[in-house]
C-alpha cells in the first residue's frame, strides 16, 4: 500500500525555464544566449546541485567566460534565478493539499542547490511537506541509487510504500531500481491524477 508521495521540484512543483529567467532581464539577444549557455549550460550548475562547488566559485568560473558587463547579471542569475517568485505548475498545489488531507506523507527529492530554503517556502503547497532531500546537501544526484536510499533512511520510509513523481524517466527508473514505484510527469496534472489512481491512490479525477 502506498503511504507516501515523493515529489521532484523542477518542472513538477515549479517551472524550470532558464529562457524565462534570462528574458526577464531584457538584454540583447546575443547577451541572452551567452548567459543561458555560460550560467545554466555548463558544468558549474550541475556541480552546484551536487554540492561539489560553492556559489562564489561557480560565479567566478562563469565570469571568466563572460564579458565584464555581464558579470553582475551572471551573479543574479545564479543566486536569485527564482525571483520575484518561483513559477508554480498549475494544479500541483491543489493535488498536494488533497493528498495531505488524505493523510499521505509528502516528501521532496530534488536535484537542487544548497540554497533551497531561500525559496522553497514560496512554492504553493510547500507547507504540506513532511521532509525533503536536497541533492547538494548530500553530495549526490538522482538517479544515483544512494540518494533514494538517503530519503528512505532519513525519514524511516519503506520503498514499496512510496510513489515518486519526477519529470525525467531516468530518475523514475532510478527510483524503481531502489524499490520505489513512480510516474513520469509531463506537465498535465489531470493525467498525473489518473496515474495516481491507477497506483491505488484515490485522488479526485
Amino acid at each position: 500500500m502506498i503511504r507516501n508521495i515523493v515529489f521532484d521540484m523542477g518542472n513538477v512543483l515549479i517551472h524550470w525555464y532558464p529562457d524565462i529567467f534570462v528574458e526577464r532581464l531584457e538584454l540583447p539577444e546575443e547577451d541572452q544566449q551567452q548567459l543561458k549557455q555560460e550560467v545554466y549550460g555548463r558544468e558549474e550548475w550541475t556541480l552546484l546541485d551536487q554540492g561539489m562547488i560553492e556559489s562564489e566559485e561557480a560565479i567566478a568560473a562563469m565570469c571568466r567566460r563572460l564579458p565584464e558587463r555581464l558579470h553582475g547579471v551572471a551573479r543574479e542569475l545564479t543566486l536569485n534565478w527564482w525571483k520575484p517568485a518561483p513559477i508554480p505548475v498549475v494544479g500541483m498545489a491543489e493535488l498536494i493539499r488533497e493528498l495531505k488531507g488524505m493523510q499521505y506523507g509528502i516528501y521532496l527529492l530534488s536535484n537542487a542547490g544548497a540554497d533551497n530554503d531561500r525559496y522553497f517556502g514560496l512554492i504553493p503547497g510547500s507547507e504540506c511537506f513532511d521532509g525533503k532531500i536536497i541533492s547538494a546537501l548530500w553530495k549526490l544526484l538522482k538517479p544515483q541509487r544512494e540518494i533514494y536510499e538517503v530519503l528512505f533512511r532519513e525519514y524511516g520510509l519503506k520503498p514499496e510504500e512510496c510513489f515518486f513523481i519526477d519529470d525525467l524517466p531516468a530518475n523514475i527508473q532510478g527510483a524503481r531500481d531502489a524499490g520505489m514505484d513512480g510516474a513520469v510527469f509531463g506537465g498535465d496534472v489531470a493525467h498525473l491524477r489518473r496515474q495516481l489512481r491507477d497506483a491505488g491512490i484515490p485522488v479526485n479525477c
